[in-house]
């Protein structure tokens, strides 16, 4: 076989490929996907368990988990009115999820979890929902010692997952 006549082979077998792989891309799955990402993310409840090595706060969503930034805070305030959260702890972390929601387009709540509440696990000692404002929904989770902590999704349903890991307590 010629050189020219394998050039021609390999180009053809490539724009086989590359139409079959835009084929894809316009699929009705795909299209599905990007319709299921323009809707806002619905945050409707926040949960906590405490295991051995590690205490798990869990937040709940209906739709995909957005981008969410965790960042130590000095104290803890509410978003809009910027006044304290009174949850006890020396140490915080604002947990703050883009674009979310805790309410539907009507206007009515979604997010059925507590907006306050003091917790008595080894690292983990309270969580507050401090703001459902302009595309954004924020917690607060407080701590007695200077927290550590690692991030990730699960699926079916939707939830981010924050763990805090502490020395083992069983």
């Amino acid at each position: 076989m010629s050189h020219p006549h394998r050039r021609r082979i390999v180009a053809i077998a490539t724009g086989a490929l590359l139409t079959a792989g835009l084929a894809l891309s316009t699929s009705p799955a795909s299209a599905a996907t990007t319709t299921t990402r323009t809707q806002t993310p619905l945050v409707v409840n926040a949960r906590w368990g405490g295991h051995c090595t590690y205490d798990r706060l869990v937040i709940d969503l209906q739709g995909y988990v957005p981008p969410v930034t965790v960042t130590p805070v000095s104290e803890l305030v509410y978003d809009g009115s910027g006044q304290p959260v009174p949850l006890a702890g020396k140490y915080f972390l604002e947990i703050r999820l883009h674009p979310a929601a805790g309410h539907n387009d009507a206007g009515e709540n979604v997010y059925q979890g507590p907006r306050l509440q003091k917790i008595y696990l080894s690292k983990l000692k309270g969580m507050a929902m401090t703001g459902d404002y302009e595309g954004y929904v924020t917690f607060g989770a407080a701590f007695d010692t200077a927290p550590t902590w690692k991030t990730s999704v699960l699926h079916s349903p939707e939830r981010l997952v924050l763990d805090f890991p502490h020395p083992n307590t069983c």
